[in-house]
């Protein structure tokens, strides 16, 4: 092919491809099939587009109505050259597609693979692939040319991979008719992606069931051999599907390759007939908490391909992949107009539950492999308890817990009301954002003596979802918030049981503190939940969770912070010592307030409120200890 050098323009690639294609060009990879697979992926969704669009303009599949994807191998000139006859692309196009990353996922999985130490890189490119890029792990040079359906003029793409890429106008002549060739000039090492088995045996094994038959042109002028049939894998039977298949159809949609960990197939029928096809992942997608990350849903109508972010999920479902196939949807409408009608309604609720009602079972019957899906998307699941209130008991059913009495396991809520304690009235959990902290927290130190079981939270979405929640006809209760109400519920051992009442000293001690600390708390009073410690610090019954307090602080919601609760154990040692010195140490006694309040806060994750006066009222406590002055 022939271009005219005059016409052409050279550009630079944007930065993060520029990045991109260095850690392809650099890198040693694990598994280079995964570049077929992801040329194939592209081609099938140019096809899948212009069945679309033919559905306002008929006249684009005239001349050329059955959609294919062919890969021709020449040997002798050491090119692999992927076809389509789908939509095409314009001269614009060509620049947006190849010259740019649309997906802020791709910048996140790029960070991974830096990140990445020896050759965990390699796993993750063949893993999850780097779409149309993946073509420079085998070429040293590629060139697409395209010509856009309808349209008059092809363009050519072309470039080596190093930073720049041209872009020109294809001889008319020798362009495609319709859609898009990408020419791949293989490496040396590269050679065995010329041969037809190998080729053959990669294209069934990783887009054997994608919607578009493909065949393999095995030397120039030889008659093209189907080795794909193009029928949609959802619109089988299931008995006649394999798990292969099932695994094999998820990751040419998904561009992963792990293994599913749930495959959801059903056909509804009745008022409104749709086939969904939907996958739970194994691991958790890069961008799982990316602000802008939309459902990967994709819409079909009669098997005519509508559109790959299809809000047909809310969004704590978003990390399931798959596809709706409806017989009932209009298609000569918007895809705007489509999501906007009662149908489409209809199918989310409906798709929605079945994927909730799976989940669901998948947690009663396999709890090791339930256990392995909440472990990745279960902080992504607790956002449906404050989004999706009319599902809020069908998530119920799914939360899974570590508890102080849990160990290494998972708990449910169901689990935890079965093993109440006599005269517990309460949900008793304790949200942070660090498990190892949670653990040794002295909020638990009265409830672990009870043997009433916390549940520990420590994703940040739990401050919110807990703030009004309740099971079994229990209320959810922080134990870092008000009264602990643990006095009708017996110890478990005698030793940790509470003094009858508090003595007259500590008491005495308790208002010393109060009035020393003055606007910094909101109150100091005897605390029943501590057993070994000598103080915490509490929220008022009123008012946000200490946790969900600082988070809102953090995001600039909230002006003006409330005042804590100091809660000091009358039985501590240290604090009956205090009691008991006399009126002359008021000075000491002064810099042990201070200090009592700062040890509370440190166990609380925060610092100290001034470190200078922290430190000046250690240095002159130490110096006491030692013998030495005492003001």
């Amino acid at each position: 092919m022939t271009i005219d050098e005059t016409q052409q323009e050279s550009r630079a690639f944007e930065a993060d491809v520029a990045k991109l294609l260095n850690l392809i060009v650099h890198s040693v990879y694990s598994d280079r099939d995964v570049f077929i697979r992801e040329l194939i992926s592209n081609a099938a969704d140019a096809c899948e587009k212009l069945r679309y669009e033919a559905i306002a303009n008929p006249a684009l599949l005239d001349a050329d109505p059955a959609l294919r994807i062919t890969i021709l191998i020449d040997p002798d000139g050491k090119r692999l050259t992927v076809e389509d006859n789908g939509i095409g692309m314009s001269h614009d196009e060509l620049i947006e597609a190849l010259g740019t990353i649309a997906h802020s996922g791709t910048r996140a999985f790029m960070e991974r693979i830096e990140a990445a130490q020896g050759g965990e890189g390699a796993t993750l490119i063949g893993q999850f692939g780097v779409g149309f890029y993946s073509a420079f792990m085998v070429a040293q040079q590629v060139d697409v040319v395209s010509r856009r359906a309808g349209a008059d003029d092809a363009w050519q793409w072309s470039s080596d991979g190093k930073g720049k890429f041209s872009v020109s106008p294809a001889p008319v002549e020798s362009a495609p008719g319709r859609g898009t060739r990408v020419i791949l000039h293989l490496m040396e090492d590269a050679a065995s992606y010329l041969d037809r088995f190998t080729l053959e045996r990669i294209v069934k094994a990783q887009s054997g069931h994608v919607p578009v038959p493909i065949a393999i042109v095995d030397k120039p002028g030889a008659e093209p051999s189907e080795v794909a049939d193009g029928a949609a894998l959802w619109a089988k039977p299931k008995s006649d599907i394999s798990a292969e298949d099932y695994t094999d159809f998820y990751r040419s949609i998904t561009g992963q390759f792990d293994e599913p960990a749930l495959t959801i197939h059903f056909r509804a029928e009745g008022r409104h007939e749709y086939t969904a096809l939907a996958y739970i992942p194994s691991s958790r997608p890069f961008d799982l908490y990316d602000p802008d990350r939309k459902g990967r849903i994709k819409l079909y109508v009669k098997r005519v391909f509508i559109t790959d972010d299809a809000e047909i999920l809310p969004r704590y479902l978003r990390f399931v992949r798959g596809l709706v196939d409806s017989a009932d949807l209009p298609l000569n409408v918007s895809r705007e107009m489509i999501q906007e009608s009662p149908i489409f309604a209809a199918i989310r609720r409906g798709v929605t539950s079945r994927v909730l009602g799976d989940l669901e079972k998948a947690a009663e019957n396999d709890a090791e492999s339930y256990a392995k899906i909440w472990t990745n998307f279960g902080a992504v699941l607790k956002e449906g308890l404050y989004e999706d209130y009319e599902r809020r008991d069908a998530l119920y059913g799914l939360l899974r817990f570590k508890t102080t009495a849990s160990g290494e396991s998972w708990r449910s809520l169901k689990d935890y009301v079965a093993s109440l304690k006599e005269n517990q009235t309460a949900i008793y959990y304790l949200v942070g954002d660090d498990m190892a902290r949670l653990e040794v927290s002295p909020h638990l130190e009265g409830f672990r003596a009870r043997g009433v079981e916390v549940l520990l939270l420590a994703d940040p979405v739990d401050s919110f979802w807990v703030a009004a929640a309740e099971f079994g006809g229990k209320p959810f209760k922080s134990v870092t918030q008000g009264a602990a109400d643990l006095a009708l519920i017996p110890v478990l051992d005698d030793k940790a049981a509470p003094a009858p009442e508090t003595s007259e000293a500590v008491n005495n001690l308790i208002a010393f503190v109060k009035e020393t600390l003055g606007e910094a708390v909101a109150d100091v009073r005897p605390s029943d939940r501590l057993t070994d410690s000598a103080v915490c610090l509490v929220a008022s019954e009123l008012g946000p969770d200490r946790q969900l307090e600082k988070l809102l602080a953090s995001a600039g919601r909230l002006k003006t912070a409330a005042k804590p609760v100091l809660e000091i154990n009358p039985r501590h040692d240290m604090i009956v010592a205090l009691a008991a010195l006399n009126d002359d140490d008021s000075g000491f006694k002064q810099d042990a307030a201070h200090l009592l309040f700062d040890e509370a806060r440190l166990l609380d994750g925060d610092r100290p409120t001034d470190a200078k006066l922290f430190s000046d009222r250690l240095a002159r406590v130490l110096m006491r200890s030692l013998g030495g002055n005492k003001d």
